[in-house]
C-alpha cells in the first residue's frame, strides 16, 4: 500500500502552523484563512464578501483575471468603474488616483499583482498607499506573484491578498489562502449579502475556526494538498525568500535577453520595469502563429514550459512560465534553443546574452 494512503488525519495544530507560514510569506499579521480549493475559490469569496448593492469599485483590468473580478462585482450589484490598460504594459499609481479622485464613491479596489496570462506586474506599493490614502478598501491577486517578487501585505496596506501555491512557490494548485485585514473583516460583517453557510463564506472560516481559537476544523481538510503546500513553504524559508525570488528575476531578465538576441520574437511587454519574474510573454511576427509554434516547441522539447496565450492573444502570444523549480537558467538555455531551432535563428548569441543577463541579475539581487 502506498504510504500516502494512510496518513493520520491532518491536526488542528498542523492546519495552523501552515497558516502562519502562509502569513510569514505574505509579511502579514492579519488573519490568514488557507482555502480547500484553488485560487479562484478565496478571490471569489472576498469578492462577494465585500462587494453589495450600492458599493463602487474600482476594476484594474491589466489581463484576463481583472476582467473576471468585474464580472463578479456587477453579479454582486456593485457599481464597476473599469481602469483598463493595454495588457502589454503596468498601470500607473497616478492612473489610480486619477480614477479615484473621479469616482470619489469608490470604496473597494481590485488589482492583480502579476498577470502571468499576459508578462505584466503593477506597481502595488505605490497603489496601496493611492487606495489607502482614498479610504477604500485593496484586493490584490498575488497568485502569480507571490515568490516570484517582493510581497508586503501589510506595509503596502493590502487588505485582502490571495494567494495560489502552483506557481512561483512551486506548490499544489489544490489550494489557497487569503490574509484579511481587520477593515476587511469590518467590511465583510457588515455586508448583508456576503456568502454564508457557504463554501464562499470567508465569515464562516471566521467564526467557526479563526475566531474559535483554531482548535476545531470546520471539515475535513484536503490532506494531501495541505501537506504539500508546508512543504514548498518550509522549502522557501530553507532557500531563502531573496533567493527564490532573485532567481524568478533571473529568469525573466535571461529569457528577455536571450529572445532579443535571437531577432526572431520580441518581448510582448517591451518595458522591462512592467514585466513580471514569473512568467515573460514574446509577441510572434506577422504570420508566425504562437499556437503552431508552441506545437513545434513542445514536439521538440516535450518539457518545456511554454504555451500560446489565450484567447484573442492565441495567435500572436507565446508564453514561457519560468516559474517554481522551472525558474532555472537551464529552463531558459532549453526554451532558446527550441525557439532558434524552430525559427531558424541561430542560438549561440543568445545563449550568451542569456548567460550575461542571468549573471547580472544575481550580483544585482545579491
Amino acid at each position: 500500500m502506498s504510504p500516502f494512503l494512510d496518513l493520520p488525519p491532518l491536526t488542528a495544530a498542523e492546519f495552523a502552523v501552515i497558516e502562519d507560514k502562509v502569513a510569514a510569506l505574505l509579511h502579514t499579521t492579519a488573519d490568514v484563512v488557507v482555502t480547500q480549493g484553488e485560487a479562484l475559490l478565496p478571490l471569489e469569496a472576498a469578492i462577494r464578501g465585500a462587494a453589495h448593492p450600492g458599493s463602487t469599485a474600482l476594476n484594474v483590468v491589466t489581463g484576463p483575471y481583472g476582467q473576471t473580478f468585474g464580472n463578479w462585482l456587477r453579479s454582486c450589484g456593485a457599481k464597476v468603474v473599469d481602469l483598463a490598460v493595454p495588457f502589454d504594459t503596468a498601470v500607473s499609481a497616478g492612473q489610480v488616483a486619477e480614477a479615484l479622485a473621479a469616482n470619489p464613491g469608490i470604496d473597494f479596489v481590485s488589482l492583480v499583482h502579476a498577470e502571468a496570462a499576459t508578462g505584466n506586474t503593477n506597481p502595488v506599493a505605490e497603489i496601496g498607499a493611492v487606495v489607502r490614502e482614498h479610504g477604500a478598501l485593496l484586493m490584490l491577486d498575488a497568485v502569480a506573484s507571490v515568490a516570484a517578487e517582493p510581497l508586503l501585505t501589510d506595509a503596502w496596506g493590502v487588505d485582502l491578498c490571495v494567494i495560489g501555491g502552483q506557481k512561483a512557490m512551486g506548490g499544489p494548485a489544490g489550494v489557497s489562502a487569503v490574509s484579511v485585514s481587520g477593515r476587511a473583516w469590518e467590511r465583510i460583517a457588515a455586508n448583508p449579502a456576503a456568502p454564508r453557510r457557504s463554501y464562499l463564506s470567508l465569515l464562516d472560516w471566521k467564526e467557526r475556526w479563526t475566531d474559535a481559537g483554531r482548535t476545531v476544523l470546520p471539515h475535513a481538510p484536503a490532506q494531501l494538498e495541505m501537506l504539500a503546500l508546508g512543504a514548498c513553504l518550509d522549502r522557501i524559508a530553507a532557500d531563502g525568500l531573496p533567493a527564490v525570488i532573485a532567481r524568478h528575476r533571473a529568469a525573466a531578465a535571461a529569457t528577455r535577453a536571450g529572445v532579443r538576441a535571437l531577432g526572431t520574437l520580441t518581448p510582448f511587454v517591451p518595458d522591462d520595469a512592467h514585466a513580471a519574474p514569473v512568467a515573460t510573454t514574446l509577441r510572434t511576427p506577422a504570420g508566425l502563429s504562437a499556437t503552431g509554434l508552441a506545437a513545434d516547441l513542445l514536439r521538440r522539447d516535450a518539457g518545456l514550459p511554454v504555451q500560446a496565450g489565450g484567447g484573442a492573444l492565441a495567435e500572436e502570444m507565446l508564453r514561457v512560465n519560468h516559474y517554481g523549480r522551472a525558474a532555472a537558467l537551464t529552463t531558459v538555455h532549453a526554451t532558446l534553443t527550441a525557439l532558434a531551432a524552430a525559427t531558424g535563428a541561430g542560438a549561440d548569441a543568445a545563449l550568451a546574452a542569456a548567460d550575461a543577463a542571468w549573471a547580472a541579475a544575481l550580483t544585482t539581487a545579491g
